[in-house]
């Protein structure tokens, strides 16, 4: 029997309802559609590998930053009941309110598959205390792409996840002033604007540092240093007790009295 284009057919003997807009390939022989069913199979489940990240100690905060991740799922194999238990407690009261650590399943034993699968299936990471993975379940784990840590030292593998989640958390600043200068004179260069002619009060001001233009210690500007001079030469910096000349970035309403703050934000390390 044969049917050609836009020819309606029923085709009985389907395991699974096909979906609309499904393609159909004939085939000459069954053994010749098993192959190519195979190989789609072998294809789709690469390709779903290659788009779908798993989590890492090292891609957390991205995973987070794009809402895909609330807390960080764990699996904990270890030599004996008591390492098993004392994980479990330490790293579950590492938690915080932006970084919540969840112990999956605790056991003891070698990592096996089946640790492995439950961890590629829960998007979680696998940590073996003074145990190995098994063969079979290492090379799914690089298959699963289900990050597996090995250690010996329960502060190393403390020590780790508490840097992990200190590197989820968000950075901070904080404002470190470094000089302030007073507008003496100003000076009008054509195709450049306003020039304050200042002298270095107090710190040093540097090229690279925000500024901030006060009046009446009301800040009336803050952004960008357009230039630093000393005299007619560039410079990186200008100490207390000398002249320079302070170029604002797109700002030129600068007058004789005003001050300027040079400072630069400094960041620290986040407290868990």
């Amino acid at each position: 029997m044969r049917t050609g284009p836009s020819d309606p057919v029923e085709l009985t003997g389907f395991d699974d309802v096909p979906a609309a807009g499904d393609v159909l390939q004939a085939t000459e022989s069954e053994a010749k559609a098993l192959e190519v069913a195979s190989y789609r199979s072998q294809r789709d489940r690469e390709e779903g590998l290659l788009s779908t990240r798993k989590v890492s100690l090292e891609n957390l905060f991205d995973e987070i930053a794009e809402s895909e991740v609330a807390e960080l799922q764990v699996v904990i194999k270890a030599d004996v009941q008591g390492s098993v238990e004392v994980l479990r407690e330490t790293l579950t009261s590492l938690s915080t309110e932006k970084v919540k650590i969840n112990v999956l399943h605790g056991s003891v034993g070698a990592i096996t598959t089946n640790d492995v699968m439950l961890a590629s299936a829960s998007n979680a990471i696998i940590v073996g205390f003074a145990v190995r993975p098994e063969r079979t379940a290492r090379e799914l784990a690089e298959t699963e792409q289900v990050d597996t840590r090995l250690y010996t030292v329960i502060y190393d593998l403390v020590d780790d996840v508490k840097k992990a989640m200190v590197g989820l958390l968000e950075p901070e600043f904080e404002e470190e002033e470094l000089g302030r200068a007073e507008v003496r004179e100003l000076f009008k260069v054509p195709k450049i604007g306003a020039i304050a002619g200042s002298h270095v009060i107090e710190g040093v001001i540097t090229r690279s540092a925000k500024v901030r233009l006060l009046r009446d210690n009301v800040v009336i500007y803050e952004g960008e240093m357009a230039s630093l001079r000393r005299f007619k030469d560039d410079a990186s910096e200008v100490r207390q007790g000398f002249d320079c000349g302070i170029g604002l970035d797109r700002y030129q309403d600068i007058k004789e009295g005003d001050i300027i703050e040079a400072f630069k934000m400094v960041e620290i390390a986040p407290e868990l």
